[in-house]
């Protein structure tokens, strides 16, 4: 077998969901509405925080980077697919490839570490409330954020930097829309132990530890909801951490509902159409879950529609 970076492979082809022309405007049109759909709640997730001063705490400081990672997060894939589909091409470049499977992991990254920060803010908020405004100080919260990116980028550029040290054969389709990690180890002609290797660690320690710190918050949110006495009480405690607990386990049971189904089945297509739930329609529903189940968030987004709705009169007027 013939090695891909020893004889100049320039480009791949992502095989995306269906060979069936009849299929692709279909396709084409739910991605693109998926899109859109993330990108503009998203975004009003970002703009009610930000001119609301009521919202200026450290739960929707977090809420807010959160939303900006999903922009990110989708923008790393799905606008390459459309261009793909409306081209009628599979091709992206080597270089391309390795750019969009670098930024892919660093937001996912990203994700993880948010939803887990947002659960220890929870943690505080609910377990120690008397003590939250000086434990989740403005500077401890830009610190966490930080070090979330710091961590995440090390680990996407030590994940990239692997890839690049690995040959590949000289015609490589990636049986999935986008460049994704392990598609792209599978297909290589030289050997990936070392990558694996890698993997496997970076999933226990950047997985597996920040689920863990979710799950050990939630239990002690848990107890303290049920150590209180006034059934009013427990529901206000219960509502001001019900959105980010239906976010955390949308996130984390599709992600790894993924990974079970495509370890069960060896099969490329279902995987890539199963990992469409965490990379497509959590990022799109996250918005949705905030603004229904989050009463600031909804006083602030239906000021926003009346304040349009306003301005639309006055220009008809």
């Amino acid at each position: 077998m013939e090695q891909g970076n020893d004889t100049g492979i320039s480009e791949f082809l992502l095989l995306g969901f269906s060979e069936d022309p009849e299929l692709q405007p279909l396709i084409f049109g739910l991605f693109l509405s998926m899109y859109l759909i993330t990108v503009f709640g998203n975004m009003l997730i970002i703009l009610a925080v930000s001119s609301d001063s009521h919202l200026h705490t450290p739960m929707y400081f977090f809420l807010a980077n959160l939303s900006f990672v999903d922009i990110c997060f989708t923008s790393a894939t799905i606008p390459k697919m459309l261009w793909n589909i409306q081209t009628q091409s599979k091709v992206i470049t080597y270089l391309g490839c390795i750019v969009q499977m670098y930024f892919f992991i660093l937001f996912t990254g990203l994700d993880i570490f948010l939803l887990t920060v947002m659960a220890y803010d929870r943690f505080v908020a609910i377990c120690h409330p008397l003590h939250y405004m000086v434990l989740m100080k403005p500077r401890l919260c830009g610190l966490l954020v930080l070090v979330s990116w710091i961590m995440s980028i090390l680990h996407s550029l030590l994940e990239s930097l692997m890839v690049l040290q690995v040959s590949f054969c000289r015609k490589v389709e990636i049986p999935h829309f986008f460049c994704e990690l392990n598609q792209m180890i599978q297909l290589a002609c030289s050997d990936t132990f070392l990558n694996n290797i890698v993997v496997y660690f970076a999933v226990v320690l950047l997985g597996g530890a920040p689920l863990v710190g979710v799950l050990y918050s939630y239990s002690k949110i848990v107890s303290s909801i049920l150590g209180i006495s006034s059934a009013q009480g427990k529901y206000k405690a219960f509502s001001t951490c019900a959105s980010h607990f239906s976010v955390v386990s949308l996130f984390y049971c599709t992600g790894l509902g993924v990974y079970l189904s495509s370890a069960a089945t060896q099969s490329s297509h279902s995987s890539a159409v199963a990992s469409v739930m965490y990379t497509v329609v959590t990022p799109m529903l996250n918005p949705f879950i905030y603004s229904l189940r989050n009463k600031d968030i909804k006083k602030v987004l239906m000021r926003f529609s009346g304040m349009t709705a306003v301005k639309g009169s006055t220009v008809l007027g």
